[in-house]
């Protein structure tokens, strides 16, 4: 992702350890906006974000922090200027040939949510390959959502559940929250802890419509571009500061 070397870094002392946030996830928003402000193309603020991404994945390893799911590519982003939608397929797959040895040295397990099959045939190969060769790493857990919409994965879950009450594999009174979370992109992953959005826009953009229940939310103006250590720092103060109650009193 980028040629800087990455430094480990300690747990603020400000921070609890017990109280941090198992998983996080992020809204990388922002990214043309930092580039345009600078009077560069947009893409060079996507060349950058990816290198905010890598570092905070890093300080999640470092912290403790065992999840951290990135929304890097939804299905309406379909819809911009073709140039920068190739630009973004060549992107991911030359960052995932780049990085997947540091992902094995740093014992990251990559995986992908979305609707992944109609992604370009060499970025689908990147992927499974990454995601075979991670999948037995012990370290965080980092999800990359990729053609991926909330209600999109929600009617898909439906449709499978259906079919298999239609085909009587399966009784209507089983069906229970549980059992809808298996049939998730996300399924066998806890529901974000938190969930950091960059750039101030106050919305969570059709992204883990139902993960996000219970998730807190925390928004900064900060461009994702700009979004470093301290600004995680601040977001992790906040959650720590919050009661999470769950519905409850």
């Amino acid at each position: 992702m980028t040629a800087e070397p990455l430094v480990k870094s300690s747990l603020p002392a400000e921070l609890q350890a017990d109280r941090l946030p198992h998983h996080v996830a992020v809204i990388m928003d922002g990214n043309g906006r930092w580039a345009q402000q600078r009077g560069l193309p947009r893409i060079m603020g996507h060349r950058r974000g990816v290198d905010t991404l890598k570092k905070l994945l890093r300080r999640c390893q470092d912290w403790g922090i065992s999840a951290l799911t990135a929304y890097a590519f939804s299905t309406e982003n379909w819809g911009r200027p073709l140039g920068e939608v190739e630009f973004l397929m060549t992107l991911f797959e030359r960052v995932l040939r780049q990085e997947l040895a540091e992902m094995m040295a740093e014992k990251v397990r990559i995986q992908f949510v979305g609707n992944l099959q109609v992604l370009p045939p060499s970025l689908q190969a990147e992927i499974d390959r990454a995601v075979k060769q991670t999948q037995e790493n012990p370290g965080i857990r980092f999800t990359v959502a990729t053609n991926y919409g909330g209600r999109q994965e929600i009617v898909q879950a439906c449709r499978e559940i259906a079919t298999k009450v239609q085909q009587g594999q399966l009784a209507p009174e089983e069906i229970d929250e549980s059992m809808f979370s298996h049939y998730l992109y996300t399924a066998g992953l806890s529901d974000p802890d938190l969930l950091i959005r960059t750039s101030g826009e106050m919305r969570i953009s059709n992204f883990l419509l139902w993960q996000l229940a219970y998730a807190e939310l925390y928004v900064t103006d900060t461009l994702w571009p700009d979004f470093d250590e301290t600004e995680f720092h601040l977001a992790l103060s906040d959650f720590q500061k919050r009661h999470r109650r769950f519905g409850k009193v």
